[in-house]
C-alpha cells in the first residue's frame, strides 16, 4: 500500500516547540548582545527590539505548526533627535530579520529624500524604483522621511515617490522592510497628511536623548575605539562640556559628541607639536588632556560649536 501524502504531511507538522532552543539556534542573541555592547543606554529601544524578536520567534513557530500564514507587518518608524542611534539600530534590525528568515539578505540601504525624488517630470519614478530594487531582500531606511511631502510646492515630485513606496510596502512586505525615521512631531504631521503610511507601519520606536553620564560613556567608547583615552582632568572637563553643550541649539547627541572629540584630537596633536622637547611615548600620543577639551569656545559661551559662529555671535 502506498503511503497517503496527506497523512505524511500531517505527521510532519510539529506539535510542540522549544522556544528557548529556537532562540538559541536563531542567532538572535548575537544581535541583541551586539546592541548592548555597541550602544550605551537606549534601554527602552533595546526592550522594544527584544519584544519584536520574541514576536517574530513565536510567529515563526506558529507558521511551522500551520497556525499562521500571513507575513506580519514589519515596517517601522523610529523617532527621536539626531545622534540617538537610529541608523545603528536599523542596521541591527536588518540582521535580526535576516536571522529569523523575514528578509533574504539582511542588508541596509539608507536614503534621504534626494535619493528618491527627482527634479523634473519622469525622473522620480526611476530613482525611487532603483532604490527599492537595491533594498529588496533587506531593509530600506528613510531618514527625515517627512521631507518627502511638501504640500506648499505644487511642482514637487515627492508625492510620486510616496505613492510608489506605499504600493511596494503593501505588495512586497515579505521581501522588504521599510523603516522611516525623524523628529517625532514632524513624523506625526507626515503620517497625518499621508494616512497610508500610518496604516502600514505597525512598530513605532521612540529614541530618547542620552543622559549626561551616558554621553560620557559614549565618548570613552569612541576614544577607546581609536586607542585614545581621557586623563582625569580631561574627563572632568568633558563632563562640564557635555552639560553646557546640550543646552545650546543644534545639539545632536552622539553626533555632536563625536565632532567635539575630533576637535579635541586636533588640539591634542597641535599641543604635542608645540610642547615637544624630546621623544614621546605611546601614552603621550594616546592621552587627551584637559586643555584639549577646555579650549572649546563652549566654555566661554560660544554657540553652535558644530559650525563656525555667524556674524554677531560670541566666539
Amino acid at each position: 500500500m502506498k503511503p497517503d501524502p496527506e497523512i505524511e504531511a500531517a505527521e510532519a507538522v510539529p506539535t510542540t516547540v522549544d522556544l528557548a532552543a529556537e532562540y538559541e539556534a536563531s542567532g538572535v542573541d548575537d544581535v541583541l548582545r551586539e546592541l548592548d555592547e555597541e550602544l550605551v543606554g537606549l534601554e527602552p529601544v533595546k526592550r522594544r527590539i527584544r519584544e519584536t524578536a520574541a514576536l517574530l520567534l513565536v510567529d515563526r513557530a506558529r507558521r511551522n505548526m500551520g497556525l499562521s500564514q500571513d507575513t506580519p507587518t514589519l515596517h517601522m518608524c523610529f523617532t527621536g533627535n539626531p545622534g540617538t542611534g537610529k541608523t545603528t539600530v536599523a542596521l541591527k534590525m536588518a540582521g535580526l530579520l535576516h536571522r529569523l528568515g523575514y528578509v533574504r539578505k539582511g542588508h541596509l540601504v539608507s536614503v534621504t529624500r534626494d535619493d528618491l525624488v527627482g527634479q523634473y517630470i519622469g525622473h522620480t519614478a526611476p530613482k525611487t524604483k532603483e532604490v527599492l530594487k537595491k533594498a529588496m531582500g533587506g531593509v530600506l531606511f528613510i531618514d527625515e522621511a517627512y521631507y518627502l511631502y511638501k504640500p506648499d510646492n505644487e511642482r514637487d515630485y515627492g508625492q510620486e515617490a510616496i505613492e510608489i513606496l506605499l504600493q511596494v510596502m503593501e505588495n512586497t512586505r515579505d521581501d522588504l522592510v521599510v523603516i522611516m525615521a525623524g523628529y517625532a512631531d514632524r513624523m506625526d504631521r507626515f503620517f497625518g497628511a499621508n494616512p497610508g503610511f500610518r496604516s502600514r507601519i505597525a512598530h513605532h520606536v521612540d529614541f530618547p536623548d542620552y543622559a549626561d553620564g551616558e554621553l560620557m560613556g559614549i565618548a570613552e567608547q569612541m576614544l577607546a575605539g581609536q586607542n585614545y583615552r581621557l586623563d582625569t582632568g580631561a574627563r572632568a572637563a568633558l563632563g562640564e562640556y557635555i552639560a553646557l553643550r546640550r543646552q545650546q541649539p543644534h545639539f545632536a547627541n552622539a553626533r555632536s559628541l563625536r565632532n567635539a572629540l575630533d576637535r579635541a584630537r586636533l588640539r591634542q596633536a597641535n599641543r604635542l607639536f608645540a610642547e615637544c622637547k624630546g621623544p614621546l611615548t605611546a601614552d603621550d600620543l594616546s592621552t587627551i588632556g584637559a586643555p584639549d577639551i577646555r579650549a572649546s569656545r563652549v566654555f566661554e559661551g560660544g554657540l553652535d560649536v558644530d559650525r563656525p559662529p555667524r556674524q554677531g555671535e560670541p566666539t
